[in-house]
Parts: structure tokens; C-alpha cells; sequence
């Protein structure tokens, strides 16, 4: 995206440094990495990033407008809905595409958004990574709003860990250890301290939870909740994990981020949005034809002109 970036970078790439490159960073932890590594960063110029900012406040805007959680209540299936619901979610991921406007100009169309973690420790390590095999102009950062690495991981503290002590929060995950992102979680105890949790080793007693920390082999109460389980994943698994405890009871810990603000953002939120980066989403209801290209790629991403 960035021609001068790209002709420098293409230049000075050898297979050799890459697969240097792959075996460092899968030294870490030895196969935890199950997706493709890209053999280059993407260089994204000032003006295609003032784009994406624009556009996520505009999203950011519509999620904590007062009216939101009455605007999306219908989002939560009941026998989904989980108590003591908090006032925002603690993460939004925002997914955009590289796309050509009408004017052959590249733009970016939002390809899915969600109140949900994503690889939030990872991209921490990875582009470490990058900088030391690679040459990354100094001026090229992952980071935004004037974070950089020790004040982006601080901030990732204070969101996940609050006050609680971190053998008091867990990441929570259906089998963890088998997630082809199990190298976030990973990544996420380095930097953070906490263990990553099968949802069949919560202990539960009244509405306490508690889990065995590997470190100490103690039963240890948990106090807050990195949560990474999908309700669709975990009823597709739910025969096979046994007698598990139920997440949606009401229980003396603090979800981070809380569950029910996923349905609310990433299973509804889209038709609320009206901005040009955005495509044109509508209810069903809303829909009075139906349009005869359903298949045109174009329709499908920008939405009917």
C-alpha cells in the first residue's frame, strides 16, 4: 500500500530470513502456531489509517450512545443471557478489508466487528518479532492513539487483571490447549500471569468459582473472567465435555469481557451503523425485495446502490 515501502521490503526479503524468522517465533511455545504466518507486514500510509479511526469511532459511537443496550436487548437469546451485565464491553474488534472505491481509490469496508478479545497478546510478540528479521521504518508502528509496547501491555493489565491479583482471574476457553489461537493464550499468561482454563475444570461452590492453578496445585477462587467462549462453540462441544457448571447462573465473578455485550455487538449491531466504510446492512423486515443478485460479490460487501 505503500510503494516505496513495498519495493524496499520485496528487495531486501531471502526465504531464508523468513523461515529464520518462523523458527524463532515458534520457539516460544514449539507448535503452538497452527495458521499461516505472512512472509510481510502489511505498510498501511497516514490516510488509509485515518480512514479505519474514522470509522471505528463512528461504530464506537453508536456502542455507547445511552440508548444502545435498550436498542439490542432483543440481541441476547434468553437462555443465553447472563446476569450482572456491566455498563460497556471491555473489548471491540473491528475487522476491515482492502477495498477499491468508484474511483479506483483504496478504502476500507468493515468485514465484521465483534464485542469480543482477539489476538490482543500476540500482536504483541509477533511484530517484536518482525522488527528484529525485517526492517520496519521506525515511524511504522501496531499500535494506536500514542500507545506503544510497555504502555499498550499496561492497559491490557488494567482491562483484564483490574485490582484482582492474577491467580485470581483465568482465561476461559473450551479446551484450550486445542484452539488454533492457543498461542494467544499462551502469550497472553506471559505477559499477564493468568492461566488459560477449560470451562470442565471450573470448580463451583454456591456461586463461587474456583479452578487448580498449575503453579501451586491449589484450588484457587476466581475473581474475574478473560472470556473467550462462544455460546454456539460451546453448545456444538456441550454433549461431548461432560457435567459442566453453568456460565449463565449468577455468579460472584466479573467477565471480562461480559458475554452477553458479544450478541449485542456482534450479532446485531451492524444495521445501526450508517457511515460510507460500512456496508449498507438491513433487518430482514426492513427488506422489501429481495434483489435478484444475491451472488454479485459487490452487493454482498458494499450493499445494494
Amino acid at each position: 500500500m505503500v510503494p516505496g515501502l513495498r519495493v524496499a521490503f520485496n528487495a531486501a526479503f531471502t526465504q531464508e530470513s523468513y523461515e529464520t524468522f518462523l523458527k524463532d517465533l515458534n520457539s516460544l511455545h514449539p507448535g503452538a502456531i497452527q495458521f499461516r504466518i505472512a512472509e510481510t507486514p502489511v505498510f498501511i500510509p497516514k490516510d488509509f489509517g485515518d480512514k479505519i479511526i474514522e470509522a471505528g469511532e463512528a461504530i464506537i459511537d453508536v456502542i455507547v450512545d445511552p440508548n444502545f443496550k435498550k436498542l439490542t436487548d432483543r440481541a441476547i437469546p434468553k437462555n443465553d443471557f447472563v446476569p450482572n451485565e456491566n455498563a460497556h464491553s471491555h473489548f471491540i474488534a473491528l475487522d476491515f478489508g482492502v477495498c477499491i472505491d468508484k474511483e479506483g481509490k483504496l478504502e476500507p469496508q468493515l468485514i465484521e466487528m465483534q464485542g469480543f478479545p482477539t489476538l490482543f497478546a500476540f500482536q504483541v510478540y509477533y511484530p517484536d518479532l518482525l522488527r528484529k528479521y525485517f526492517t520496519i521504518p521506525d515511524n511504522y508502528t501496531q499500535y494506536l492513539g500514542g500507545f506503544h509496547r510497555e504502555s499498550y501491555l499496561r492497559a491490557l493489565a488494567e482491562v483484564i487483571l483490574g485490582d484482582a491479583a492474577p491467580e485470581n482471574v483465568i482465561l476461559l476457553e473450551i479446551k484450550p490447549h486445542q484452539q488454533k489461537t492457543r498461542i494467544d493464550f499462551y502469550c497472553t499468561q506471559d505477559y499477564l500471569g493468568i492461566q488459560p482454563v477449560c470451562i470442565t475444570d471450573l470448580i463451583k461452590e454456591g456461586n463461587h468459582l474456583f479452578y487448580i492453578n498449575e503453579k501451586t496445585g491449589k484450588k484457587t477462587e476466581i475473581k474475574r473472567i478473560y472470556n473467550r467462549i462462544i455460546f454456539d462453540d460451546l453448545y456444538a462441544q456441550k454433549e461431548s465435555l461432560g457435567n459442566i457448571v453453568d456460565i449463565t447462573q449468577d455468579l460472584d465473578v466479573e467477565w471480562i469481557p461480559h458475554p452477553n455485550w458479544f450478541y449485542r455487538i456482534s450479532k446485531y449491531t451492524l444495521p445501526f451503523i450508517h457511515h460510507p466504510f460500512v456496508p449498507k446492512t438491513f433487518f430482514l423486515n426492513e427488506i422489501k425485495q429481495i434483489p435478484a443478485d444475491l451472488e454479485n460479490p459487490y452487493f454482498l460487501l458494499r450493499g445494494k446502490e
